[in-house]
């Protein structure tokens, strides 16, 4: 079997475990970033959510600084920043000011959703336009913020102009797709937790890809769930801890992140089994040999440029380990 030689680089929504405060989340979100950078993973992404009780990861850009203080040379970016949530000036002057202080490290990974409720989205906003429909302009204006001094306009990000952050255009429907493609920008697809369009997504993002000052041909990164151990047994085992995730969402429930359980059955009713599984269907779940070969069927599928891996993991030993398996398997050891 070929050896998959791919960039991997690391999702995490910074959940809070069963147990543990925000602090103790924001310290292991942080020791997470570490070892990732130790192992050689590409870059480190934080997400951006709101009004949830199990998830630290409101305030991204804090966050972004936060691990790009602690660590040394791992890039470090926005899985994504949600930009109907943020004006792109602001955003502009805050990623310009981290790019700055930390030059060649910061990741710009814009999302259309709220990532959140709408009320809470409502919430979040000073206007009552939707700005999602403002997205196409809003991600044009933050390529002109970061661009050179002559492409300017009269409202300018300081610090912002010049540093040329890359931008990434995050998707879990085909929509970004087209604006990715019509913009020459890479692509990133969600497929940890909406995998149902992204075969299609793909297709449409490198069939219709015009090249652009920032990529001359598509760069295409899917995110994905791995929970790789040395045994699958023990990888399945571990893989409850997803599921009851998955459970929450599928609920609509405000549990913390669960330890692993004997059995799933006694959890969930049939329907929501099959919710569950079809939102976290892309997985690459296993033994290093058994990630190595699924990893091995979707590149021979689907050929992408770089893997995004998130990782449910409750212990957060087996969550490194796991990552660590993930990367011995690209780099072929």
């Amino acid at each position: 079997m070929a050896n998959i030689h791919i960039p991997v680089s690391v999702l995490n929504l910074a959940p809070i475990r069963e147990g543990q405060n925000s602090k103790q989340s924001i310290e292991a979100m942080v020791d997470l970033a570490q070892a990732a950078e130790k192992m050689g993973y590409q870059r480190y992404w934080i997400a951006e959510h709101h009004n949830s009780p199990t998830l630290v990861s409101s305030a991204t850009s804090i966050l972004i600084k936060h691990t790009l203080e602690h660590t040394n040379h791992i890039r470090v970016g926005s899985g994504g920043i949600m930009l109907p949530n943020h004006s792109p000036l602001v955003v502009a002057e805050q990623f310009g000011t981290m790019a700055t202080i930390y030059p060649n490290r910061v990741d710009l990974g814009l999302g259309r959703a709220p990532g959140t409720d709408m009320m809470t989205a409502n919430a979040l906003r000073r206007s009552k336009n939707d700005s999602v429909y403002t997205f196409p302009d809003d991600v044009k204006s933050l390529l002109t913020y970061f661009g050179p001094e002559e492409q300017q306009s009269y409202v300018r990000a300081y610090p912002g102009v010049g540093t040329n952050i890359p931008i990434y255009i995050l998707g879990s429907s085909t929509d970004s797709a087209y604006l990715a493609a019509r913009m020459g920008l890479p692509y990133v697809f969600a497929a940890h937790f909406a995998p149902r369009f992204m075969e299609e997504a793909i297709s449409i993002y490198r069939d219709r890809f015009q090249p652009s000052e920032f990529l001359d041909k598509p760069y295409m990164m899917v995110c994905l769930n791995v929970i790789a151990a040395e045994t699958d047994d023990e990888a399945n085992w571990l893989s409850t801890t997803k599921h009851q995730f998955f459970l929450n969402v599928v609920r609509g429930s405000r549990n913390p992140l669960q330890p692993p359980v004997e059995n799933m059955d006694e959890l969930w009713n049939p329907m929501e089994k099959e919710m569950a599984a079809s939102m976290s269907s892309v997985t690459l779940l296993g033994s290093k040999e058994t990630v190595k070969q699924q990893l091995n069927r979707f590149q021979e599928k689907y050929n992408v440029d770089e893997i995004m891996a998130v990782s449910y993991i409750y212990d957060p030993n087996n969550q490194k380990r796991s990552y660590e398996i993930l990367k011995e398997v690209v780099d072929g050891k």
